[in-house]
């Protein structure tokens, strides 16, 4: 998703510039700061994601930003297991977009993801450093739990914990030992005597804590593993949380554009003057690919739009269509030229041993939308030298860096005010945001605030998305098992270190061929593993196939016994009753993938409509994502991530003509409705007590796979390119 490039392009320059001292600095300003904005008197400020009030309210500054995943409810449970308390008296808010918010337990997650377990010992004052340098506030990667929570959160709780129970044990003038933090107290049992968490923080929070204590185990006390009322939901239903549609302010104005059909075009001509004529209309502004109309409200705002008529170049791109992508990407295998080799074992010469059997087969998947129910509507208000910006995306303190550079000011003059989210899925990462730019430029043009609104079409049709990649698969066959397995696969990004392979195989090799397009390659639910999860499992249900095996015990006798993998496998073949007799008319299909730290094995049971499409029964999944904090939701997690995954595979395709995309809206963009839905998603979990795993993006992976290898053993025929949808009608 890019993060892993990120957590290590902060810069050796900027560190080695720093020096110890000013890593000290820079972590001592940011700290108080960021309590300075935070922290009232009589209040205890702890790490500055933590502070605690006379009457024992616990308040969590959250670094990431719950958009639907339930995160803030699950943080808060972190966050009370470790200080020994109920859920209930902690209170979450939002973390303001400021240096001292930087969240230093992403750098630390991704970058042992990527380089170890060695990166875990870089000491807390260098991740803090890089957090802020990059910036880092970012919500995505499945992170807000098993790095937010589990390494930033927690770790800021237990240092809280440990200097409560230092100040305690000083006013009762007994061993710190002697002391059970829980109910909000500290407690003396021998005397019987006890103080408030609350009576004593602003003097703990005083306290210097010389040594960083680890955090309890995942599963200590009560907390976790529990499944409280979702946070966010109330204000959902009640209308009070607020989107970045939602925002308002005195004289606000709104806008909305026309941009140039082909990514990279530029704005070559537009008469301003019909769009003045719309009453209502107040604005025209030329951007350099875009026109933007400005007005007091967006009905007049849409219909000045309407009428204009802007030229566009198409950037010398007006000749890409979405065949030609992938003639192109054939090309570029064949020429057999890879950027990127990964590689265990002689692969080679066991394609070449005259005794195996070789199988190669050919993928491929197309540009995929992220769909989010909400459209981008972002507010700006320039005031001389200032800006403030109101903006739902997954990353505050990039989009304040952003923002300035935008409007030509320092950081510290800019205020990221962040509102919730209708959805993200990679989308709202603000490098793939070039709203960021328009409404900062439109706003410093007007003398109001000025709400910038992108339509449904607008965001379809000039988003981020999905790659379109391909990949062939060839693999060598003896004595029944794999021999060998080499992927050659075409994108822009590779994905090493991002995506692994669970099985045992004498030999693996994955080549990466980098190609790219005018579009913006964005992070999709899943990342990388969500296509490579497709055309892997995909590919080894045909060995088994040609092996002669079943597709369930093929997998299993590549996996070591006792592993969480087989496990996983194990059980969901047992859960969905793997091999037991169907209706007529329907089969199942197996998939096993790992990714974002957690192991996850899906069974789909599918017959067809009249249509020719998948009607998709019942899916089975079991999830490994080493301890389930709130299992209520976990499971939520997974259910939308089977339906998404879905819905892509069956019907959802971006294509290019001319340079341009196609497809407009829902009704030429099909996402799968409520009754094409699976009546049953059965989730089950395995507490297997291993490092944190995410929970919002590993359920998408196998269920694409699962799904094809279904349709295969009820119909004979593979399905290699998606959607499904057009090879129904083929």
């Amino acid at each position: 998703m890019g993060i892993k490039r990120r957590v290590f392009l902060f810069g050796s320059m900027a560190l080695a510039g720093a020096g110890v001292f000013g890593l000290k600095w820079s972590g001592s300003k940011a700290l108080a700061d960021a309590q300075g904005a935070t922290v009232k008197p009589g209040e205890g400020g702890f790490a500055a994601f933590l502070k605690i009030a006379p009457d024992d309210t616990v308040t969590l500054y959250s670094p990431t930003i719950d958009f639907g995943q339930g995160s803030h409810t699950a943080q808060a449970q972190i966050v009370a297991e470790e200080l020994g308390i109920d859920a209930a008296q902690v209170v979450v808010e939002q973390a303001p977009a400021m240096p001292g918010f930087a969240n230093p337990g992403i750098i630390e997650g991704f970058g042992a993801d990527a380089f170890g377990a060695i990166f875990k010992s870089l000491p807390a004052s260098l991740l803090g450093f890089a957090a802020r340098a990059m910036p880092m506030q970012m919500t995505g990667g499945s992170s807000a739990i098993r790095f937010t929570g589990r390494l930033t959160l927690a770790r800021a709780a237990a240092g809280a914990r440990k200097l409560l129970i230092e100040e305690a044990a000083d006013r009762l003038k007994v061993g710190e030992g002697d002391l059970v933090l829980a109910g909000g107290r500290a407690s003396h049992a021998a005397s019987g005597r006890s103080l408030r968490i609350g009576e004593i923080a602003e003097a703990a929070a005083q306290r210097t804590l010389w040594s960083e204590p680890e955090p309890l185990p995942a599963r200590a006390g009560k907390a976790v593993g529990q499944s409280p009322p979702r946070r966010d939901i109330p204000g959902k239903v009640d209308g009070s949380a607020v989107y970045g549609m939602d925002v308002k302010l005195p004289n606000m104005r709104v806008a909305t554009l026309a941009m140039a059909p082909v990514r990279g075009g530029k704005l070559t001509g537009v008469d301003g003057k019909p769009a003045l004529a719309v009453a209502g209309v107040e604005k025209v502004i030329r951007l350099d690919d875009a026109v933007v109309v400005v007005g007091k409200g967006y009905w007049p705002a849409l219909k000045g739009v309407r009428a204009l008529a802007p030229q566009f170049s198409d950037g010398g791109h007006g000749g890409l269509n979405s065949p030609g992508i992938f003639a192109a990407q054939d090309r570029l295998r064949d020429a057999n030229k890879p950027d990127k080799v990964s590689k265990a074992g002689d692969v080679a010469a066991a394609l070449e041993d005259k005794t195996a059997k070789v199988i190669t087969a050919d993928y491929r998947v197309p540009y995929l939308h992220h769909a989010m129910m909400e459209p981008f509507a972002l507010t700006a208000h320039r005031q001389g030298d200032r800006l403030d910006i109101w903006a739902g995306l997954q990353d505050p303190l990039r989009t304040r860096q952003m923002a300035a550079k935008a409007a030509g000011l320092p950081e510290e003059a800019v205020t990221v005010h962040t509102t919730i989210m209708g959805g993200g899925f990679g989308r709202r990462f603000p490098d793939q945001c070039e709203i960021i730019d328009q409404v900062v430029k439109v706003a410093s043009q007007c003398p109001w605030p000025v709400k910038l609104i992108w339509s449904r079409e607008q965001e379809l049709q000039h988003g981020s998305y999905r790659v379109q990649s391909s990949a062939r698969l060839t693999a060598a066959l003896k004595d029944g098992r794999i021999a060998a397995l080499r992927t050659d696969y075409v994108q822009g990004d590779n994905v090493e270190g991002e995506v692994g392979f669970v099985y045992q195989v004498p030999a693996t090799e994955r080549r990466h061929f980098k190609y790219k397009t005018n579009q913006i390659d964005g992070p999709f639910r899943s990342v990388n593993s969500n296509q490579v999860g497709y055309w892997t499992e995909s590919f080894i249900d045909e060995l088994a196939h040609a092996a002669g095996e079943d597709p369930y015990r093929f997998r299993r006798k590549h996996l070591a016994d006792g592993s969480r993998q087989a496990k996983v496998l194990d059980e969901a073949a047992r859960r969905a009753g793997w091999g037991s007799p169907l209706p007529a008319g329907t089969a199942r299909g197996i998939a096993l993938v790992e990714s974002f730290g957690t192991i996850v094995a899906e069974v789909v049971e599918a017959g067809l409509r009249e249509d020719g499409l998948p009607l998709v029964r019942k899916v089975t999944a079991v999830v490994d994502c080493g301890t389930t904090v709130n299992p209520r939701n976990a499971e939520a997690q997974i259910q939308g991530g089977i339906i998404q995954a879905l819905s892509t595979a069956i019907a959802e395709e971006i294509t290019l003509d001319k340079g341009a995309v196609v497809q407009s809206n829902f009704a030429d963009y099909p996402i799968l409705r409520l009754a094409e839905a699976p009546a049953v998603i059965d989730v089950h979990f395995i507490e297997s007590g291993a490092p944190m795993g995410g929970i919002g993006e590993p359920g998408v992976p196998p269920a694409t796979p699962a799904l094809v290898n279904a349709l295969f053993a009820l119909t004979g025929k593979r399905v290699r390119t998606l959607p499904i949808r057009d090879q129904a009608k083929a």
